[in-house]
């Protein structure tokens, strides 16, 4: 191997020391950048991310930051441009930095939701209704009172008179043999006493109607619990179209009026807006109502409506059944059905037929079918303001042997009145 030149190894020196003098420039300049790079990171605290709800969460500065406010018109620490950390002039001050800083969006309160209480109604008081409602029969009064009136006050009557008197009591509704008997009792009176003047007339036959009309009997309705703290039950039953729901819910109101408090049953479940209506009843007043299933079994109603009763510890139960066709043996036989299941848990102590008093004859023959079926108790006559036949209070009493305890003489909710015979009759000789 050929021997290397001195001038050779100078040169391999000279470039080994230029290169380690470039490298070492290198590396100081890489420093000098990465301690400043490391400086601007410890003073400004880094985001991490958004917390859940749209905080955000920032890291914990272990240096304290500048205060924030513009300094030689520059922008404070936070705005878009940088603050040069020599152009800051007041002293840095520390800054606690909790470990994590949530800031969570306000919250909006949510509206606190309260249910509408159904406002109760202002029930009239009971006493004296029909007093107040005696304008209502005024058709019954024209035929009855005003034709009798009339007859009566002219002095001594011939036969073809008393004929008429005859005729406008039947054309009244009250029967014949109730006729008969008012006819005689008249006519042995009228010469008794003397009766001469339209005044004495009318003190005679208004007697008469009034015994008539049995006003002895008990005409309330039974609606106080009974020894053992159980409620008073009532059935209310009649044909369809008769009313029996709006009755229901009337009575509820008659009663709750007097001081007693009150559950509805909606047995009658085959028809659909029954239930709902009677519920709207019994909101009214403050009367709670048990219903089923459409088309549901309407003694398990009426059983469920009573231990619910039995539970809450009210006066009276009131239970609508379906209306019936007197004709159907079926459903009879069903409305027996209900009064059995009924008195598994407590006594039924009213059984009240509704009637409609502009049917006439065609609602007697419904009436004793009912009887034959559940034991009546008392009637209700509907819709007595519309007929001119007031008489069908006397008959359909005569011919059940109950008596007429409630009578409708109008559509308004306070309509519903207990039946008064003094009254009554006032009202019809006007």
């Amino acid at each position: 191997m050929a021997p290397v030149s001195t001038e050779t190894v100078i040169w391999i020196v000279v470039a080994v020391v230029a290169v380690l003098a470039v490298a070492l420039v290198v590396g100081v300049v890489l420093a000098r950048r990465r301690r400043i790079s490391l400086t601007d990171r410890e003073e400004t605290p880094k985001a991490t991310g958004y917390k859940a709800g749209g905080g955000i969460a920032f890291a914990p500065a272990e240096h304290p930051v500048a205060d924030r406010t513009e300094v030689d018109g520059q922008p404070g620490v936070g705005d878009d441009a940088a603050v040069p950390r020599d152009s800051v002039k007041r002293p840095l001050v520390d800054v606690a930095i909790p470990d994590e800083v949530v800031v969570e969006p306000k919250a909006e309160p949510e509206p606190e939701h309260v249910e509408d209480e159904p406002a109760l109604d202002e029930i009239e008081p009971t006493s004296g209704r029909l007093e107040r409602l005696r304008g209502r029969l005024s058709r019954s009064r024209s035929t009855l009172g005003t034709g009798l009136l009339g007859l009566l006050g002219a002095g001594d009557l011939d036969e073809d008179s008393w004929t008429d008197v005859e005729d406008t009591l039947l054309l009244a509704d009250l029967g014949a043999a109730t006729t008969m008997e008012i006819v005689e009792t008249l006519r042995a009176e009228i010469v008794s006493r003397g009766v001469r003047t339209p005044d004495q007339a009318r003190a005679l036959l208004r007697e008469v109607l009034i015994e008539k009309l049995h006003p002895d009997l008990d005409r309330s309705v039974r609606a106080l619990p009974h020894a053992d703290g159980k409620p008073a039950v009532a059935l209310v039953v009649g044909v369809n179209g008769v009313g029996k729901t709006t009755t229901t819910g009337k009575l509820a109101r008659v009663l709750v009026a007097d001081g007693r408090t009150v559950l509805l049953g909606a047995a009658d479940t085959f028809r659909a807006a029954a239930a709902d209506q009677l519920q709207t009843w019994g909101s009214r007043v403050g009367a709670d109502t048990v219903r089923g299933p459409e088309n549901g079994d309407p003694a398990s109603v009426a059983f469920e409506a009573v231990k619910r009763g039995i539970d809450l510890g009210v006066d009276t139960v009131l239970i609508d059944t379906a209306g019936r066709l007197h004709t159907k043996t079926g459903l009879m036989d069903e409305l027996g059905k209900v009064k059995r299941v009924v008195e598994k848990q407590s006594e039924v102590d009213e059984v009240l037929l509704v009637l409609d008093a502009t049917t006439g004859q065609n609602g007697l023959t419904q009436a004793r079918v009912f009887a034959e079926v559940v034991a009546i108790t008392g009637i209700v006559l509907t819709k007595l303001d519309g007929t001119a036949k007031g008489g069908i209070v006397f008959q359909v009493q005569r011919e059940l042997g109950v008596p007429v305890k409630l009578v409708g003489l109008g559509e308004g909710a306070d309509d519903l009145a207990p039946f008064e015979p003094g009254a009554f009759v006032d009202a019809l000789l006007g």
